[in-house]
C-alpha cells in the first residue's frame, strides 16, 4: 500500500508541476466541456497538502516523523524531477517541430513553454527545499560532513543526483533504526529493565564537561531513563589531576547520597573518569557509598604514547598549550583547570605508580569494558590522527587507549566490532551520536545497567 500511494503521489506531483501542457492538451481536445479550473484547483490542493503532510502514518516520535516526511519529500522530488525532464523535453520538441503558420500564436506558445518550465522548476524547488530543510534540521546521522558535502555536490551535475540518493538512504536507515528503538522501548516500558537499586552516576573523561545542553554521553542517558534508570553526572572539572578529580567526585557522591537517601551509587566511568573514580573510592573514603564501578575504555595502565609526547614536545610549547586550554575552560566554568596535571597523570609511569597506592575496595565490585578500532579512519578527528601513533606504542587501541591498558577488575568485556567498522574512544560513549552497524551503543548500556539490576545493584 505504501508503494502504491507513493506512485500515485509521484504522478500527481508531476502533473502539478507540468499542469500547463495538460491544460493546453485538454482544452484542445475538449474545448466545450473542459474548464482549466477542473485540473488546476485539485492539483493545487494536492500540491499544498503533500508538502504539509507527505506521510499519513504518524511515527512514534515527533523528530522521527519530521525526518521521515523529509525523506519522503526528497523521494517524491527525485522521481517527479525525472518525469518532469521527460515531459518538458517532449513539450519543447513538439513546440520546435510544429509548423510555423502564425507568428502571434507561435509567440504565445513560446511564452507558454517558458512559463510552464518556470512553474515546473518552482514546484519542484518547493518540494526539494521542504524536504531538505526537514532532513537537515532533524537528522542526527547526517552529521556536519554529509551536510557540507551535500551543499557542495549540489552544484555538480550528476554528482548531485548521486549524493541526494545517498542522503535519502542515510536518513531512511536512521528512520528505520529509531522507529525500531522506540517500539522496543514501548514494549519493555512497564518492566523498567534499568531501574536499579542504586542510581547510576555517569563520570566523564578528560577534556570534557557535563554541559546541560551538550551531553557528553549522547543519547545514552535518555535511553537509560526511558527504561527506568535514575541518572546523575560526575560534574568534575574537564582537566585536573586524578587526585583532585577524585576529591570532586567524592563530594558529588556525598551530595547524591544525602539528597536522595540512596545509600550507594553505581558508577559508570569513561576514560580518565575511571581513574578519578578509583581515586575517590580508595583515597576519599567513598567505598561505603559505591556499589559498583564499571570503567569504559579507561587507561588503567596508562598511555605510552602520552609519555612519548611529553618527552618530545618542548616544555615551552607544552606550557603555551596548557595556558590556552586553562584560560578557555575557566571561561566555560572550570574553577581551576590544570591541563598538564591531567595529561601527566595519563602516562604509563604515572598510572602504574598510582595503581600501587590505589587498592581496590573489597566491598565494591569492579568491572571494565574496552573497544577498539581496526583502522585509523574509524575514529573521528582527532582520533583518526592519534590511532597510528597509539598503535605503534601501545598496540590494539580505540584511538587513545590500548586494550591491554583498559583491563581491570573482576570482569572484563571486549567489544568486538563486527565487519570492517571499529568502535572508537568516542563511539563507546555515543559522543558522535552515530548509529554503527553491528553495535547499538544505547542498547549496550541498557544491557549493562539491566545486568546491574539483575544482580541486585
Amino acid at each position: 500500500m505504501k508503494y502504491v500511494r507513493r506512485a500515485l503521489c509521484i504522478l500527481l506531483l508531476s502533473a502539478a508541476a507540468n499542469a500547463l501542457p495538460l491544460v493546453w492538451l485538454l482544452a484542445f481536445l475538449f474545448p466545450v466541456f473542459f474548464n482549466p479550473k477542473w485540473l488546476w484547483l485539485p492539483l493545487a490542493v494536492f500540491f499544498i497538502f503533500v508538502n504539509i503532510r507527505p506521510l499519513p502514518k504518524a511515527a512514534p516520535a515527533g523528530r522521527i516523523q519530521r525526518l521521515s516526511e523529509g525523506a519522503e519529500l526528497l523521494r517524491l522530488f527525485s522521481a517527479a524531477t525525472a518525469i518532469t525532464i521527460v515531459l518538458q523535453a517532449s513539450w519543447l520538441y513538439a513546440f520546435c517541430s510544429a509548423p510555423s503558420t502564425d507568428g502571434f500564436i507561435r509567440g504565445l506558445t513560446l511564452i507558454s513553454v517558458i512559463a510552464d518550465l518556470l512553474i515546473a522548476v518552482l514546484c519542484l524547488a518547493v518540494v526539494f527545499w521542504n524536504g531538505i530543510i526537514r532532513v537537515y534540521l532533524t537528522s542526527v546521522q547526517l552529521g556536519i560532513k554529509h551536510r557540507v558535502l551535500a551543499a557542495v555536490c549540489g552544484w555538480i551535475p550528476l554528482v548531485n543526483i548521486w549524493y541526494l540518493h545517498k542522503i535519502i538512504r542515510i536518513v531512511s536507515d536512521e528512520v528505520e533504526f529509531e522507529t525500531q528503538k522506540c517500539e522496543l522501548d514501548a514494549v519493555r516500558a512497564e518492566s523498567e529493565v534499568c531501574k536499579t537499586k542504586y542510581p547510576i552516576l555517569l563520570v566523564h573523561g578528560v577534556f570534557f564537561r557535563d554541559f546541560r545542553y551538550l551531553n557528553y554521553w549522547g543519547r545514552i542517558p535518555g535511553e537509560l531513563m526511558r527504561n527506568g534508570a535514575r541518572v546523575y553526572y560526575g560534574q568534575q572539572q574537564s582537566a585536573a589531576s586524578v587526585e583532585d578529580s577524585g576529591r570532586e567526585l567524592a563530594e558529588r557522591i556525598r551530595h547524591i547520597v544525602e539528597e536522595t537517601g540512596c545509600e550507594k551509587v553505581n558508577i559508570i566511568a569513561h576514560s580518565k573518569g575511571g581513574l578519578d573514580s578509583r581515586a575517590a573510592i580508595a583515597h576519599c573514603g567513598m567505598a561505603p557509598y559505591v556499589a559498583t564501578l564499571t570503567t569504559i575504555n579507561t587507561p588503567h595502565r596508562g598511555c605510552i604514547f602520552a609519555e612519548y609526547l611529553l618527552e618530545k614536545i618542548p616544555a615551552e610549547a607544552q606550557q603555551k598549550i596548557a595556558l590556552t586550554y586553562n584560560t578557555a575552560l575557566k571561561r566555560l566554568g572550570d574553577s581551576n583547570p590544570d591541563f598538564m596535571a591531567a595529561v601527566t597523570d595519563l602516562t604509563e609511569s604515572a598510572c602504574l605508580a598510582r595503581s600501587e597506592t590505589t587498592p581496590d575496595a573489597p566491598e565494591v565490585e569492579y568491572a571494565s569494558v574496552m573497544s577498539y578500532c581496526k583502522k585509523a579512519q574509524h575514529g573521528k578527528f582527532p582520533l583518526n590522527m592519534t590511532y597510528p601513533i597509539v598503535k605503534h606504542f601501545d598496540g590494539l587501541n580505540d584511538g587513545l587507549v590500548s586494550v591491554e591498558s583498559a583491563k581491570w577488575g573482576d570482569s572484563f568485556t571486549l567489544l568486538e566490532p563486527k565487519g570492517k567498522r571499529g568502535i572508537s574512544h568516542g563511539d563507546v560513549v555515543d559522543l558522535n551520536r552515530e548509529n554503527i552497524r553491528g553495535f547499538d551503543v544505547r542498547e549496550f548500556y541498557v544491557g549493562l545497567v539491566a545486568d546491574l539490576k539483575r544482580r541486585g545493584y
